[in-house]
């Protein structure tokens, strides 16, 4: 639970929460503390980690980026000595999506920061960033374009008040742009032109879509945009915020300078210097590309937007929730068929962990959308649907689901019918064997669509696998329950595992 300090004034309680941003320039902690259901950064941590640049051209972290991680990891375990579990939330963005070595790095990395660590998409790294941004802005109502560059990706969000209308997310970022187009620290006509216009190919794709939605506002966010500012108004080339004079004024000083070690600029902090001209680069394309004038700077960001969403979560309003509820709309599930294997499938986790009985419990949650989600590839084919169904869990955008999640979501739901064997890789201790278990014997029993309601059944594990106690003389009136079930002890018996059906007070498993 939130550690929670009370304060004088009646009525008012401090919570703390914490968010850590993974990112592939820097690695960021903000800790917050919640007042009335507002959030008010309390503690930061920036490690210039520079992940990115330790990225190979076959797409490999190298030792060195993995030890800067990992020290910096290790610094932020100490400030999150006494947070609880569901207080602290870690994202990690684009160089730990796209390296081939990320899920051993990501090992490591736990361990050292010593909380899990999700590796989000792009478009929901878009949706965070924006929720971070709109809670910061002073009218959140007009329609606004956030732009936020980062060491590997740059995000692009058009939204109105709290909700996003457009998100995308593109591969490239100021730390890769600054690697390959300005390796050596020269400034050149050609090197400038060359990133522009490759930032501009990448924008084209999306471009004519934002034009036609429109905004109100045009609003930076994160290391580029905050660094961009800072140079062009501590230097006099824009009075306020990020504008198209001052970018070329800028770009006048970079090409005089001839050299990043000859930039003779204030407000350039350390730390920037090295990705400032991929930052420029990109922030001068989406300038054309989008016909901006001007931008405003927001110091809300991914990390605000986690605290928010993790807020959410901590007060029932999991995002998550709605993300099924409209997946199961738009794949037109059963409703009632979907909640009564829900229902009996939790039912079933609560007697194999009694801690399940808590409807927040993260088993029973990923088992109960699990379970309302299993039919959605129906429509697409009856035919083999579970595949169906976890391929779109798998690849779809699912905002508020991190790519584990949806990676474990997938699984389940793939096992929840047919062989088991395609999930025979499964680690022996993995927590997902029990609520593949319940599913697939949730969907057994509630075959035939009757609305019978939770049967008369319990599961309890054994030494090898589980044991199903069922009523007595209930499963002779079911004569297709019962071949179904000797089946699915043949499917259990082909992972090694058993599955042994009892009476109450029987000791030897019978059908």
């Amino acid at each position: 639970m939130l550690r929670t300090y009370h304060c004088t004034t009646p009525h008012v309680m401090h919570e703390l929460i914490a968010a850590i941003d993974l990112g592939s320039n820097s690695f960021r902690l903000q800790v917050g503390r919640i007042v009335n259901d507002q959030i008010y950064p309390l503690d930061g941590l920036k490690e210039p980690v520079r992940l990115a640049a330790g990225l190979s051209d076959g797409k490999l972290l190298d030792l060195a980026a993995q030890q800067r991680g990992l020290d910096a990891l290790r610094r932020f375990n100490e400030r999150l000595q006494g947070f609880g579990p569901d207080s602290v939330r870690a994202v990690a963005t684009n160089t730990l999506r796209v390296a081939k070595n990320a899920p051993q790095f990501l090992l490591k990395a736990e361990a050292a920061l010593g909380v899990p660590i999700e590796v989000i998409a792009g478009r929901e790294e878009a949706r965070l960033i924006y929720v971070g941004v709109a809670h910061t802005l002073p009218d959140p109502h007009r329609q606004q374009l956030v732009v936020d560059i980062g060491g590997g990706s740059t995000e692009f969000i058009i939204g109105r008040s709290f909700q996003p209308l457009m998100l995308e997310s593109l591969y490239m970022g100021c730390v890769s742009f600054s690697l390959r187009y300005f390796p050596d620290g020269r400034i050149d006509k050609r090197s400038l032109k060359e990133a522009e216009l490759a930032a501009r190919r990448e924008l084209q794709a999306i471009a004519h879509a934002y034009r036609e939605v429109g905004w109100e506002v045009a609003v930076g966010s994160s290391g580029s945009a905050k660094a961009l500012v800072d140079v062009l108004e501590q230097n006099g080339l824009s009075e306020n915020g990020i504008c198209l004079e001052g970018l070329e004024k800028l770009r006048i000083e970079l090409l005089r300078a001839g050299r990043l070690d000859r930039l003779d600029l204030a407000a350039v902090k350390g730390d920037r210097m090295p990705v400032l001209l991929g930052g420029f680069a990109i922030m001068s394309a989406v300038f054309k590309e989008f016909g901006l004038k001007h931008m405003t700077f927001s110091e809300g960001a991914l990390r605000l937007g986690v605290l928010y969403d993790l807020l959410g979560r901590y007060h029932h309003h999991d995002l998550r929730d709605a993300t099924v509820s409209g997946f199961m709309s738009r794949y037109q599930v059963d409703v009632a068929q979907a909640d009564a294997v829900a229902e009996t499938a939790c039912h079933l986790l609560t007697c194999l962990d009694p801690g399940a009985v808590d409807k927040e419990h993260p088993d029973r949650l990923f088992l109960a959308w699990a379970a309302r989600l299993h039919e959605i590839g129906i429509s697409v084919a009856h035919s083999s649907y579970h595949k169906h169904s976890a391929y779109v869990l798998a690849n779809a955008d699912m905002p508020g689901f991190s790519r584990m999640d949806q990676a474990r979501l997938a699984r389940i739901v793939l096992a929840h019918r047919g062989k088991l064997a395609r999930i025979a890789a499964l680690e022996e201790d993995s927590p997902d064997w029990m609520l593949i278990v319940c599913l697939r014997l949730a969907c057994i029993f509630h075959r035939a669509r009757d609305g019978r309601g939770v049967p008369p059944i319990s599961i309890s594990r054994t030494d090898n696998g589980f044991a199903v106690v069922v009523r007595e003389g209930w499963l002779k009136k079911l004569p297709l329950t019962i071949a179904a079930i000797e089946e699915e002890q043949r499917q259990w018996l082909s992972v090694g595992r058993g599955l042994a059906i009892k009476t109450p007070g029987s000791e030897s498993p019978s059908a």
